[in-house]
């Protein structure tokens, strides 16, 4: 999970707000920080940590200009918090736009991801939007998968995106099936 350090960074320990964290599912020592540009185009970059351990439960980044948000929930915790939204019947948007639109999280499974997401969004640079997805794979799976590729002409990452989309794509086709009685 991201440091308190890294998210720092990221908004170059630039503090705007800070308070206890409302909800109960990060336990009692929850506390939020905020980091807002102070436009209401410009961007906000979020942290809830536990004051006593400094652990992070979540990170998110809001762009308020192209109204995207990303948000990173600490793996150990997701459970936790997707029952206490589920628990307060609330929808699980980041903001409503000024059309009555829901925007709704993007939400990231890479670290690395997120602080490349952030820190484009609060130095007003242009970001993949595209969400990175952790892939494991043997040695001889590699082997054989890079091989493919090749065979394709396509770079391996290219090759990965490629049976990713496939996939997605044949369990949403199926998902939508199963409800068209």
């Amino acid at each position: 999970m991201i440091t308190l350090k890294q998210w720092m960074e990221v908004c170059d320990y630039r503090i705007t707000e800070g308070s206890e964290y409302g909800w109960h599912c990060f336990g009692p020592n929850a506390y939020r920080l905020d980091s807002w540009n102070g436009d209401h185009d410009g961007h906000t970059v979020t942290i809830t940590f536990d004051t006593k351990t400094q652990e992070v439960y979540q990170v998110e980044a809001f762009d308020y200009r192209k109204e995207r948000a990303y948000r990173l929930t600490n793996p150990v915790y997701v459970k936790a918090f997707e029952k206490e939204v589920k628990d307060r019947a609330i929808v699980d948007e980041a903001w409503e736009n000024e059309a009555g639109q829901s925007v709704r999280y993007t939400d990231l499974d890479v670290v690395e991801d997120f602080i490349e997401k952030a820190r484009a969004i609060v130095n007003e640079e242009d970001y993949d939007t595209r969400v990175s997805v952790p892939v494991e794979f043997s040695d001889e799976e590699l082997l054989k998968y890079m091989k493919m590729a090749h065979d394709r002409d396509m770079t391996f990452n290219q090759f990965v995106e490629e049976a990713l989309r496939t996939e997605i794509n044949k369990m949403t086709n199926f998902k939508n099936q199963q409800y068209d009685l």
